[in-house]
C-alpha cells in the first residue's frame, strides 16, 4: 500500500540532473534560474491588483528542472533579490514594499508553488507523462492562487480577493500549466550529455 506513485525518493525525470552535479554546478543553476524569473517578470499584462505575468510559469517549469529544494532555493534567492532592490519583479518592481502589498501572498507563493511543483516531478508527475506533468503545473498554479488569494482577502476582504485575484488568472493559469508541461515534453529524456564539472 505504501508504494503509490508519491513514494518514489529520487528524481524519476531529471533532464538537468542537478541534484547529482558539485556545489558549482548547483550555484550557476540557480543563477540562470534567477534570471529566468527576472526575464519572465518583464512579460505583463497589467491588471489590478495584480499583474498577469509569465511568472508562475517560470516558477512551475524550475521547480519540475531542479527539483524541490533547488528550486524553492533558486525562487527564493530571486526573491531576495528583488526585496534587496534588483529590478527583477513584475515589470521590472524591486523593493520590500512589494511583498507587504497586494503582490506579496503571491511572492511568498512562489517558493511553495516551485516546491510543490518539484516534489511532483520527482515522483513521476513530469516530462515522462504529459497528463501527470499537466496537473503538477495545474496543482502549482492553482496553490500559488490560493495562497496569493488568501493574503489579497487579507487586505481588501474575501469576496474582492477571489473577484480580482483568483478568477481572472484561472484561464492564464490553465495555458501556463498546459505551455509548462509541453515544455517539459520536448526536452531530452534520460541523461543530457554535459560536461563533468
Amino acid at each position: 500500500m505504501t508504494n503509490l506513485v508519491f513514494s518514489s525518493a529520487r528524481p524519476s525525470f531529471s533532464p538537468l540532473r542537478l541534484q547529482q552535479r558539485s556545489l558549482g554546478w548547483q550555484a550557476g543553476a540557480v543563477v540562470l534560474g534567477t534570471l529566468l524569473l527576472a526575464l519572465s517578470s518583464h512579460i505583463e499584462v497589467p491588471m489590478v491588483p495584480v499583474p498577469v505575468t509569465m511568472q508562475t510559469f517560470a516558477v512551475t517549469l524550475i521547480g519540475a528542472l531542479y527539483g524541490w529544494r533547488l528550486g524553492a532555493v533558486t525562487i527564493a534567492a530571486w526573491l531576495v533579490e528583488g526585496a534587496v532592490g534588483f529590478p527583477v519583479l513584475a515589470g521590472g518592481a524591486a523593493g520590500i514594499q512589494h511583498f507587504v502589498g497586494p503582490t506579496g501572498g503571491y511572492l511568498f507563493a512562489f517558493p511553495v508553488t516551485g516546491a510543490l511543483v518539484g516534489w511532483l516531478a520527482e515522483r513521476g508527475w513530469n516530462g515522462n507523462r504529459v497528463l501527470p506533468a499537466f496537473a503538477a503545473m495545474l496543482l502549482g498554479n492553482l496553490a500559488c492562487l490560493a495562497l496569493g488569494t488568501a493574503w489579497l482577502a487579507v487586505l481588501i476582504g474575501a469576496e474582492k480577493a477571489v473577484t480580482f485575484g483568483f478568477v481572472p488568472f484561472i484561464v492564464g493559469g490553465l495555458l501556463k500549466s498546459a505551455l509548462g508541461a509541453a515544455t517539459l515534453m520536448a526536452l531530452p529524456r534520460g541523461k543530457m550529455n554535459l560536461p563533468k564539472p
